[in-house]
């Protein structure tokens, strides 16, 4: 047992790191909606967030960490007292709940920074969820847990009150305090929100130490170099690092120490929209006992699940143990990268299917963290859109973008680290015009990327974005590679460079003040 009254909550039953069968039966007997799949995965449902809310995010301006934290749009403040009022509410939620449950785990993967995390909350669902996503401790570890250094309290069933705390504007309010190590939800189930503040938490505390966390995938080959894969989504990021041949050391939350990589994570989070045995067979196989699928919809006879049905939400999941991923690189910790990859889907089609970046060059790139959304995956899109996210993944930023980039310039050079810019999305011309780059040319880029093969490779200057643009790269056709000659009509291939130009550049504006001359010297130019 744990006590919970050092938090004010006494009176409901408490279940501790129970196993996954018996939360399963708590799910199923007390979670509305709940199922169990024909593959043998447990099905949820968040209610009426199915994704996360990261205009609700609020942390506590307090003495101890104000001077650190990017107050902004990203990071939104709320005081002591509303914090405080928010956990009250929290606390009275959870001890209104006949049944809670308590999951003790580590986040990091690397003993020297890893955190003792603690979640409490009233639902089965909730806490399989982050069993699966925290490393699970030893019946050892567990006895002698002690004190957690962080503790979720996930009342997401219990909406915060706009008229009780001046910093709150909606039902939801998901708030962090580093003062405390306490972090509340409200007004959501979206099991998302516990994960992704944990990792806020790590994006917080490791570059105090010289760590970079970084939101990214990460793989091993059999020699034992590692590749770090970065991308918003869309990109390829999943895709790509899911390799048969190279062992899988995470999929979305990693830290880069002067000793190497280590996943954040005790598990995946996937995308399950349009999945496929044949497309994702990883994935599709990891589906099974032990697995949370969230908001799917299936048939009620079979329990067979349609991943073609949106009609819940775009955004269905699966949560699942890093051991279902077949050759998982368990421990979940490697030495250096050899390469950080920044995927991107230009639906422009202006930039290169891959090109060699400067460790300036990297600094700009990832304090922009760019892809574009295309015409159709939106109301109102149109013509492609240009997105960016800060260090691809923005929302979890906690300090100033440029802390991210220059430890990740710092690393790069002290380790010697190649970067590359890896274009997954058009060719030809722009969506509607041109067509998708292939994927088999893009996995033989990545292929020789990781094999070293164009570590040597010649490259020209990009006119626009001054990027190396790699001109020869086994099994990719030449006249691919050069963006400009797949184009019909060159000179609109230039206009349409020039409009991405400008909107690289108005974007990073934000960031300049805070740039060196030798990143704002990176930047991409219209001087053709």
């Amino acid at each position: 047992m744990v006590d919970l009254q050092q938090y004010g909550i006494e009176g409901p039953e408490v279940f501790r790191n129970l196993s996954v069968a018996r939360l399963y039966e708590e799910a199923i007997f007390r979670d509305a909606g709940a199922a169990i799949s024909s593959t043998g995965a447990l099905i949820s449902y968040s209610g009426d967030k199915t994704g996360r809310s990261p205009k609700d995010k609020r942390i506590v301006r307090e003495p101890g960490s104000e001077d650190d934290i990017w107050w902004g749009s990203i990071n939104r403040e709320i005081s002591q007292d509303g914090f405080a009022t928010n956990r009250k509410l929290a606390i009275d939620y959870l001890n209104g709940r006949e049944k809670l449950y308590v999951v003790d785990g580590f986040a990091g993967w690397d003993p020297e920074y890893r955190l003792h995390v603690r979640i409490v909350c009233a639902r089965a669902y909730h806490a399989l969820f982050m069993h699966n996503m925290l490393m699970r401790p030893s019946a050892e570890e567990l006895e002698n847990f002690g004190t957690p250094d962080y503790v979720v309290f996930n009342a997401g069933g219990r909406p915060a009150d706009p008229e009780a705390v001046e910093a709150v504007d909606s039902e939801t309010c998901v708030a962090l305090d580093f003062d405390s190590g306490h972090f509340v939800i409200l007004g959501t189930d979206y099991a998302g929100e516990m994960k992704k503040g944990i990792f806020t938490v790590m994006h917080y505390l490791m570059p105090k130490q010289d760590v970079l966390s970084m939101h990214c995938s990460a793989n091993q080959g059999e020699d034992g170099d590692v590749s770090l894969f970065f991308g918003l989504s869309g990109t390829g990021k999943t895709t790509l690092s899911t390799d048969p041949n190279r062992q899988l050391i995470g999929d979305d939350e990693h830290c880069w120490s002067d000793s190497g990589v280590f996943n954040i994570e005790g598990g995946c989070y996937a995308k399950t929209i349009d999945l496929s045995a044949e497309a994702e067979p990883i994935i599709y196989d990891a589906i099974r006992f032990g697995a949370v699928l969230e908001n799917v919809v299936y048939d009620e006879e079979t329990r067979e699940v349609d991943f073609t049905d949106d009609s819940i939400t775009q955004n269905t999941r699966t949560s699942y143990p890093i051991e279902f991923v077949p050759d998982a690189k368990i421990p979940c910790v490697a030495g250096s990268p050899e390469n950080v990859i920044f995927l991107t889907c230009d639906a422009y089609g202006v930039l290169p299917p891959v090109s060699r970046l400067s460790p300036e060059q990297a600094m700009y790139h990832f304090i922009n963290g760019y892809t574009a959304k295309v015409a159709g995956t939106e109301v109102g899109v149109e013509e492609p859109q240009a997105t960016f996210s800060a260090c691809f993944g923005a929302a979890f930023l906690v300090w100033h973008p440029m802390r991210y980039a220059e430890l990740l310039a710092r690393k790069m050079r002290e380790q010697n680290v190649r970067a590359w810019l890896v274009n997954t999305g058009w060719t030809g011309g722009p969506f509607g015009t041109g067509h998708r780059i292939n994927l088999s040319h893009t996995r033989a880029i990545i292929d020789c990327i990781n094999s070293g093969e164009l570590v040597d490779a010649e490259t020209t200057a990009d006119p626009f974005f001054k990027v190396g643009i790699v001109t020869s790269c086994p099994g990719v056709p030449s006249d691919v590679l050069i963006p400009r000659n797949t184009w019909d009509d060159p000179e609109a291939f230039d206009e349409t460079a020039k409009k991405l130009v400008h909107q690289f550049n108005k974007n990073f504006e934000k960031f300049a003040d805070e740039a060196g001359p030798e990143v704002l010297a990176a930047a991409p130019s219209v001087d053709k």
